[in-house]
């Protein structure tokens, strides 16, 4: 049985770590050339620039074709390429698709791309583009899988951890060249110094934090960001080991898209 998770940031990571604990390994994740992801230690996207990444003691491993994605699974390794477009769908044949890029909205995949194609938060519709949608918003229903409807539209606010929410994210001062002056696991206070964005006219401009706490994410240095972009987050709860071990939201959501694909897989008769 073999799964393509479009994504491979921290909540798709979380999903596909989820996927192979419960005996599905034969996972295949998709990013892009450069990818954003800001809470690089949990997650399978740095496999892209470092060649590996390994979450909470699985390992994936950057492919580049169908005989890779064959030798990493033989490994015993989740499979990434670099693959925004997704044209491995052609030769990987998925029995399901796990749409988990976050967009907020629908960036391609179509109800027919698997036998079983599932959605992420915002931007899907069960029985139309997927067949079933997963709730990512925390609160009650996280987790949850919609057969009919959507999940809650983007509020435009990041989620509350104890009492900060946007207060919490790290956001790029203007266009350019990104690069963490703190590193992920430094605690910090409010008004330290913890990026710099150099620009095309080679201005320097720094941001600060806004909050006392733990730095949770931090973009990979040399990354092109432009002004505002999300750049890292710093989580006001201080605890380090937060920092390398997958969130409860992404557990929960992991165990959503989990319940979908074993209920089709016992329905299917079909092997891990």
């Amino acid at each position: 049985m073999k799964i393509l998770i479009r994504g491979a940031g921290d909540l798709a990571s979380g999903v596909a770590w989820r996927l192979y604990q419960a005996g599905y390994k034969k996972i295949l994740m998709t990013d892009i050339a450069v990818p954003t992801t800001v809470r690089r230690t949990v997650a399978f996207s740095p496999a892209v620039y470092q060649g590996e990444a390994t979450v909470e003691g699985v390992t994936g491993r950057l492919v580049t074709d169908e005989a890779g994605t064959e030798a990493a699974h033989a490994a015993g390794e989740i499979a990434v390429i670099a693959d925004p477009g997704t044209s491995c769908l052609a030769w990987f044949k998925p029995d399901v698709l796990v749409d988990g890029i976050l967009a907020k909205y629908n960036t391609g995949t179509k109800i027919d791309d698997a036998d079983l194609v599932l959605g992420m938060g915002p931007g899907f519709t069960a029985k139309e583009d997927v067949d079933f949608a997963i709730e990512t918003k925390r609160g009650h229903y996280l987790g949850r899988i919609i057969s009919e409807g959507s999940p809650v539209p983007d509020t435009g606010v990041p989620g509350n951890i104890a009492g900060f929410t946007s207060e919490r994210i790290i956001r790029a001062g203007a266009d350019g060249v990104f690069k963490g002056l703190r590193k992920i696991g430094d605690l910090v206070k409010a008004g330290e110094e913890l990026a710099v964005v150099k620009t095309e006219n080679g201005a320097e401009v720094v941001t600060y934090a806004n909050i006392a706490g733990v730095v949770r994410g931090m973009l990979q240095d040399g990354v092109q960001v432009t002004e505002g972009m999300k750049s890292g987050d710093v989580d006001p709860r201080g605890e380090v080991d937060y920092c390398r071990s997958i969130s409860d939201k992404a557990l929960a959501i992991g165990g959503g898209v989990l319940q979908a694909v074993s209920k089709y897989a016992h329905e299917h008769d079909l092997e891990k």
